[in-house]
């Protein structure tokens, strides 16, 4: 007898996992490589963290916490709105996730209904579409260019209700591939667009706090109904930490609570116990906003002397999205040459745009001076033959 093999699982590989582990393979056999594939800070927690957790290890049980988080970490994330960005949010909105990851799942699941149709931007994240699909959900693609900025845009809302209605909408500023961000007017166009038309919008806003010149807008300003997620795993470094949150509006915070305590219990209580600190270490993490901003400096000027001359707006994040179209049409392939012949671990952009990815890579600017410096003169000693 075959048993059966459900259909969930039937999504595409992440790609830069992928890099990751051939860029690894290369490292054991005593090869160079150089990171510019991954979106992880090359710093870790904050000192301020780290004392928190051993604290914490020396001094409580770890035991379940309530799914929606620890008070005194859902009040800290609330009195950070109020300083960031100058708006109240009230604690009992705020829901603490296990990274933004189960933030997208708790949203989509709580918001969306198998069939539902949600649209996001193309060159986008690509783990949305895969959540999603593997839901039950529609992914509808907008297919966001230069002209757009790489963003969702009113007009692109309008065209894709042509071929049918949408109920949700994800926006990403800064976004992943491309770093390019939505101004307080872009935003607020989009999110009334929505509106107007019933579109329930999650925001992803797990790169605010880096950003270069252009202040991030929280959708939590402008629409009340729009479902925000956020991560402790960028600005704050804490990336293996798995924490992220969420702020819910009220006609959802009932079947959040209820999806989080039947799927996930709780948020790992350590990691929620030591966060609680990450907010009093404003010094340090600025320090890292300083290093990314130099290392975006630098390879927007060294990018282009290896070849690489037609890339987007970096606004925000820690990436810079390249078209690679006059130098091949198999990105995948290209991404691999490199890092056999130079040792640059890249990411290929089909992994993020599956239409138009096959000409286009972003690199990460996340890790360290040196190690964005050393894959800059790789690049360009390789362009040279």
């Amino acid at each position: 007898m075959v048993l059966k093999v459900g259909s969930r699982g039937h999504i595409p590989a992440f790609m830069v996992m992928e890099v990751m582990r051939a860029a690894a393979e290369r490292e054991q056999q005593g090869d160079a490589v150089f990171h510019l594939e991954v979106g992880q800070p090359g710093t870790p927690a904050p000192k301020g963290v780290i004392a928190a957790a051993h604290k914490a290890l020396d001094t409580d049980r770890i035991g379940y916490t309530t799914a929606l988080g620890i008070p005194d970490l859902r009040a800290a994330i609330a009195g950070h709105y109020q300083d960031f960005y100058g708006i109240s949010v009230p604690a009992s909105q705020v829901v603490v996730t296990t990274g933004s990851s189960c933030g997208f799942i708790l949203s989509f699941l709580s918001a969306f209904d198998p069939g539902d149709r949600v649209a996001l931007a193309q060159p986008g994240y690509p783990c949305y579409r895969h959540i999603l699909n593997a839901l039950g959900i529609d992914p509808v693609m907008l297919p966001a260019g230069p002209k757009e900025r790489f963003q969702p845009t009113p007009a692109l809302i309008e065209k894709a209700l042509e071929e049918g209605p949408l109920d949700g909408l994800i926006v990403a500023s800064p976004s992943n591939p491309t770093g390019t961000m939505l101004d307080r007017q872009a935003m607020q166009d989009l999110l009334t667009c929505c509106r107007d038309n019933g579109i329930r919008v999650v925001s992803d806003e797990i790169y605010h706090g880096i950003s270069y010149g252009m202040e991030p807008v929280t959708a939590a300003q402008l629409d009340p109904s729009a479902i925000v997620v956020n991560s402790f795993s960028k600005y704050f470094c804490m990336t293996g930490w798995r924490l992220g949150w969420l702020i819910v509006p009220p006609d959802l915070l009932r079947a959040v609570e209820s999806l989080a305590q039947n799927l996930f219990i709780s948020p790992p209580t350590l990691s929620q116990l030591a966060a609680v600190a990450a907010f009093d270490c404003q010094e340090e993490l600025q320090a890292n906003i300083e290093r990314y901003a130099e290392n975006r400096r630098l390879l927007l000027q060294e990018l282009p002397k290896a070849g690489f001359t037609d890339l987007a707006p970096s606004d925000g994040a820690f990436y810079i999205y390249a078209d690679v179209s006059d130098r091949t049409d198999d990105s995948v392939e290209f991404c691999a040459r490199i890092l056999k012949e130079t040792g640059v671990a890249i990411t290929p952009g089909l992994d993020f745009d599956a239409v138009r990815g096959n000409r286009t890579v972003r690199f990460s600017f996340a890790g360290t001076r040196q190690e964005v410096s050393a894959a800059a003169e790789a690049l360009i000693a390789w362009s040279k033959g």
